[in-house]
């Protein structure tokens, strides 16, 4: 599931004139007024073994994250307990034949293209004000993690171990790369940084000679995922075995098929302007639509099941734009790794010391530095 950055600084919001910020700023007091240490929740009799076990993982993923060089301080040091499968329901808007999302002003983050709501039956209603009132398109996305950008201490959720040790490792480092580093007003770039950095440090993880994996029924399964459908959220969320993490080949297959099938979505997407005003628009759109399920079906990938990635792929103007938001610079992010002959904590270097120098977001691309630069050392 996509995990929106939303960042609610709680307190400033509540000072805020409109009946939206107010929800928003109540629904984070209420996570933070519920947090309990880890280490008191793991020990907790009434807790859910599965959680127990996702639970005891965190801190080394704590410590990876901050070998790798992201910002940790006391991110995820405490758990809450939240019912259901997310923790808000967010909103993506577009114009008729549009695929870029109107976004939303917020205070401290300028425009983001999306709006969280932590009722989800809130959320639907103001979905279906803006397509009845207004026209738009809207996108309805449940989310399990988001970030206050290191102004709070995140904890862990209920909803963020819901998909298993795979996910719960994604979504931890995924979410300490934005607290490490965010250029404001400009969803694209966070999302696509954070998605890339969090799957490549997912594979890396689990690469280690002995991850932290205790005693468990059901620890494994790789599911959730950043900007996808629930077919590629929750494929193969099964265990492979009792006591046993997934292994970085399967995480690593699970990250290339999620790839795999955004490359292809985004390519349709590209493909759709130039149905613009075309009198049977309409049809032709159908019809793309149909062929592009078909490329999906096909698709040969190794962990997620086509046909079900094929017939839940969410294809509106807005799902689309939500898509391009996170993954439409996924290769470009592979390339400039690659520059770094694949050392990821290299490239996490290069992109603290490029955001120190508040360069454009363009020239972040560019590459490594001089030598003997904070990122090249």
């Amino acid at each position: 599931m996509r995990r929106a950055l939303l960042s609610l600084l709680a307190l400033g919001l509540l000072m805020l004139p409109g009946c939206d910020y107010g929800h928003l700023a109540a629904g984070q007091l209420k996570i933070l007024w519920r947090r309990t240490p880890i280490t008191k929740a793991v020990a907790d009799p009434t807790l859910a073994e599965n959680e127990r076990v996702l639970l005891t993982l965190v801190e080394s993923v704590r410590g990876f994250a901050r070998a790798l060089g992201l910002r940790v301080g006391d991110q995820y040091t405490s758990f809450v307990p939240w019912p259901g499968d997310r923790i808000v329901t967010t909103l993506v808007r577009t114009r008729p034949g549009s695929l870029d999302a109107v976004g939303w002003w917020y205070p401290f983050l300028g425009r983001l293209p999306y709006r969280g709501y932590f009722d989800q039956a809130r959320a639907e209603r103001e979905a279906k004000r803006l397509h009845e009132e207004q026209g738009y398109d809207v996108c309805v996305s449940a989310v399990t993690a988001y970030s206050t950008l290191g102004w709070l201490d995140d904890p862990v959720t209920s909803p963020m171990l819901g998909r298993g040790a795979a996910n719960l490792v994604e979504t931890l480092l995924h979410e300490l790369v934005h607290a490490t580093v965010f250029i404001e007003g400009d969803a694209d770039f966070n999302e696509g940084v954070a998605l890339f950095i969090g799957q490549e440090a997912a594979i890396r993880y689990f690469a280690q000679a002995s991850p932290i994996a205790p005693p468990n029924p059901n620890p494994t399964g790789v599911g959730g995922a950043t900007g996808t459908n629930d077919a590629e959220s929750a494929a193969s969320n099964a265990p492979t075995a009792p006591f046993a993490l997934p292994s970085s080949e399967r995480v690593r297959g699970w990250v290339a098929d999620r790839r795999r099938v955004e490359a292809v979505v985004l390519a349709f997407r590209d493909r759709l302007p130039q149905l613009a005003g075309r009198p049977d628009a309409p049809v032709q759109r159908e019809a793309a639509e149909r062929v592009l399920r078909g490329e999906l079906a096909s698709l040969p990938l190794e962990i997620l099941e086509p046909g079900a990635v094929a017939a839940e792929a969410r294809l509106s103007d807005a799902c689309l734009a939500l898509r391009g938001t996170y993954s439409r610079d996924l290769p470009r992010h592979a390339q400039l790794l690659d520059r770094f002959d694949g050392d990821l904590p290299a490239l996490i270097r290069h992109l603290v010391a490029w955001r120190a120098r508040e360069a454009p977001p363009e020239t972040f691309f560019a590459g490594p530095l001089d030598p003997g630069s904070a990122a090249a050392r």
